[in-house]
């Protein structure tokens, strides 16, 4: 039984870096039909950026795994007392350093200055493989801003 659950906690440990994170084309489902702010302006440097790791669920679950099989050192009672608070604890930083290191990335930080001469930085990914001088749009949705091509429009 323990092996199971432990298996189980390790697949969706591995499942923390395969969701999709946010993107200039990925929008939150909360943001559909929701009116945003459009404006115009041009790409005058990027600069590449590193993005911290999330921490939320490898603690946990580390901390779950890791009491569970603390747990089952044997011996006596104690013992497998002691061995799950200290699995516990081990397995939550584990699992925390652990979900850190798949969720960090690197992305974009765009400095564009707008048509009205105002200058801003957005950080998101370059899938669209904009470059420095493209024309871009940026469309404000829900607080976030997000920027894609303006050729073709």
């Amino acid at each position: 039984m323990m092996k199971k659950i432990f298996c189980v906690l390790m697949m969706a440990f591995a499942l923390v870096g395969c969701g999709i994170g946010d993107t200039n084309t990925t929008y939150d489902r909360t943001d559909i039909g929701r009116a945003g702010v459009v404006s115009v302006g041009q790409i005058i440097a990027m600069n590449q950026i590193k993005t911290a790791g999330t921490n939320s669920v490898g603690t946990l679950g580390g901390g779950v795994a890791g009491a569970a099989a603390g747990s089952m050192i044997g011996g006596n009672t104690a013992v497998n007392i002691i061995g799950g608070v200290g699995g516990a604890i081990l397995g939550g930083v584990l699992g925390a350093k652990a979900e850190e290191a798949l969720t960090k990335d690197t992305a974009i930080e765009f400095i564009v200055r707008k048509e009205n001469g105002q200058v801003i930085s957005i950080v998101q990914s370059n899938e669209l493989g904009l470059k420095v001088g493209d024309q871009v749009i940026l469309s404000t949705v829900s607080g976030t801003t997000r920027i894609r091509s303006r050729v073709g429009i």
